[in-house]
């Protein structure tokens, strides 16, 4: 009965991990708004952090359409910092969500066993609660960075072959960013609801 906020932070800090993941898989991070639809046939091209996506109609049949995507590699020089930042830093959130999971649950099964090992039970709460805090940091940083450059239209110097012009002619958040959000929040929650565990005090009362 003195575990209910720490089972709360492995439900929390589950969801918030997997959206974590689905966050950094997704390319919808920033929508690329473009004028000349010759090749980008909808006008619209979405940046990731792994890759840049957008449908064309070329060398297709008529009335089918095709997603033609780019992956990043990590010798372009191109690459904006904050892709740099966000492909490095979600990768770490992913294992520091992972670890932090693997610790409340460790802890759970002590307490849920009956094994009352205070030391043990209290810190792999907190190293959860640690891990969980950090994973939201590294997912707040790139999201927030990317967030201000899509706010401030910036531009990227795609090469040639990526079909791509180098600034779009508006740019808005694509659906990543918020998810990101999200998990962020979560991971955090999870994170302060693990730290603020505290073992109970028994006492020995006799009954007559």
């Amino acid at each position: 009965s003195t575990s209910h906020l720490q089972l709360a932070a492995f439900a929390l800090g589950t969801i918030g991990w997997i959206l974590c993941t689905i966050s950094m898989g997704l390319v919808e991070w920033r929508v690329w708004h473009v004028d000349n639809t010759t090749i980008i046939s909808s006008g619209i091209a979405w940046v990731g952090i792994w890759k840049v996506c957008f449908i064309s109609y070329l060398h297709v049949s008529s009335g089918y359409k095709e997603q033609f995507c780019h992956k990043f590699s990590g010798y372009d020089s191109f690459i904006p910092h904050e892709i740099y930042v966000a492909q490095g830093l979600l990768l770490i959130a992913m294992v520091m969500g992972l670890l932090g999971l693997t610790a409340t649950v460790f802890a759970l099964r002590n307490i849920y066993m009956g094994i009352s090992r205070k030391t043990l039970i209290t810190h792999f709460f907190l190293l959860g609660g640690f891990f969980y805090i950090f994973a939201g940091l590294c997912v707040l940083v790139p999201v927030s960075w990317n967030f201000y450059s899509v706010a401030q239209n910036q531009s990227i110097a795609f090469p040639p072959s990526y079909y791509m012009p180098s600034s779009p002619t508006a740019q808005e958040v694509g659906a990543a960013i918020p998810i990101g959000i999200i998990a962020v929040i979560l991971l955090l929650l999870s994170g302060t609801f693990s730290l603020s565990y505290r073992f109970p005090i028994t006492t020995n009362t006799d009954m007559k």
